[in-house]
């Protein structure tokens, strides 16, 4: 079995979790493309959703699966949150933002009482941090931003290259929110969550990719079948 089908193993576990009249936050990334798809064939079989997608690219999808859409704007709460990683440690702490997408992502998680992560399980790690770890920044003020990261790394015990992320086409990566990513390769990250607070004081950083006690469940899918593991 393939990667791709995996990944669509982990989409169709979470969509057990989908009930009648749900409010859904729409991840971001190739593993929640396949949970858009499904739940587009549940929506065209008659179920009743409703969904806020954490992107351009998840809004375009899940209109052209028929999956109805709202904001954050007209309702506050949403039920479930079902989105990828680019990590996840044993305390279901992920790293995210591979994609870009990482601040409509935590701000769709945060909202929900309930997220759920997708993933094969070559995103489970014992430490996270051995993919670079997105930071969104403002462009103004870049050099004084990434010296506060910098000092934020070594208060924290941590260390590594920043690098202002680019395009295909080699100019500059801009997000959603019209904002650009700092990926810092730090190799593994020393207390997390210490890091994910100092990151989020820093005047100039809009948000960073450490989401910390966010996630409740991780559906991974192997060779061997499918895994749940619940936060402790």
């Amino acid at each position: 079995m393939n990667m791709d089908e995996l990944k669509r193993q982990a989409a169709a576990r979470a969509l057990e979790h989908v009930r009648d009249g749900m409010k859904l936050g729409l991840g971001t990334g190739s593993t929640a493309k396949h949970f858009v798809e499904l739940l587009g064939e549940r929506v065209r079989a008659g179920l009743n959703v409703v969904g806020v997608p954490t992107s351009e690219a998840t809004r375009i999808d899940a209109i052209r699966c028929g999956i109805p859409l709202t904001t954050l704007d007209d309702i506050d709460r949403l039920d479930l949150t079902v989105d990828g990683a680019d990590e996840i440690d044993p305390a279901l702490n992920l790293i995210k933002g591979g994609g870009g997408a990482l601040l409509r992502e935590k701000i769709v998680a945060a909202a929900s009482d309930r997220m759920i992560v997708i993933a094969d399980d070559s995103k489970w790690v014992a430490d996270l941090g051995r993919f670079p770890l997105p930071v969104e920044v403002i462009p103004f003020g870049l050099a004084a931003t990434q010296h506060a990261i910098g000092k934020a790394f070594a208060e924290s015990g941590n260390s590594g290259q920043m690098v202002v992320r680019t395009g295909k086409d080699g100019h500059v990566f801009v997000t959603d929110g019209g904002h650009w990513i700092v990926d810092a390769h730090l190799g593994r990250i020393a207390d997390a969550p210490r890091l994910a607070g100092l990151l989020a004081v820093i005047p100039g950083v809009v948000d960073h990719g450490l989401f910390i006690g966010l996630a409740g469940m991780a559906i991974l899918a192997g060779s061997q079948g499918i895994r749940v593991v619940e936060r402790p």
